[in-house]
C-alpha cells in the first residue's frame, strides 16, 4: 500500500511540474505565490512530499486547470481525461497528418484483440 501511495505521489507532482511548465513559472515563481518555499515545491514535484489540500486548491486555482488535469493518472476514469486532450492535439494538425497517426492508433487497436 505504501508503495502504491509513493506512486501516485510522484505522478501528481509529475502533473503539477507540467502544469507549471506549461504556465511559463519557474519553481520560484510558483512556490512564492503558494507561499511554500522552493525546495518544498520541488520535493512535492518529485512525489517526496505530500501536497495538502489548501495548497492543492491553490495551485489548481493559479494554474487555471482542473482537479482532472492533475489526477488524470490516478483516478479510473483517467483516460477520459487523455483521450480528450489526445483528440484536442489532433484537431490542431493538418489532416493528412491527423489520418496518419489515426491509422496507426488503429493498427494498434485491432492488434490488441489477438
Amino acid at each position: 500500500m505504501r508503495a502504491v501511495l509513493k506512486l501516485i505521489e510522484q505522478l501528481i507532482g509529475k502533473r503539477i511540474q507540467e502544469q507549471r511548465k506549461k504556465n511559463k513559472m519557474t519553481q520560484e515563481q510558483l512556490s512564492e505565490k503558494l507561499s511554500i518555499s522552493k525546495n518544498h515545491l520541488s520535493a512535492i514535484e518529485r512525489g517526496v512530499y505530500r501536497i495538502q489540500i489548501e495548497t492543492l486548491v491553490m495551485l489548481i486555482n493559479c494554474f487555471g486547470c482542473t482537479a482532472d488535469d492533475l489526477f488524470c493518472d490516478v483516478i479510473d476514469t483517467g483516460y477520459k481525461i487523455r483521450a480528450s486532450r489526445l483528440s484536442e492535439r489532433l484537431e490542431n494538425l493538418p489532416p493528412e497528418e491527423q489520418n496518419r497517426i489515426l491509422a496507426v492508433v488503429d493498427t494498434m487497436i485491432e492488434n490488441t484483440g489477438r
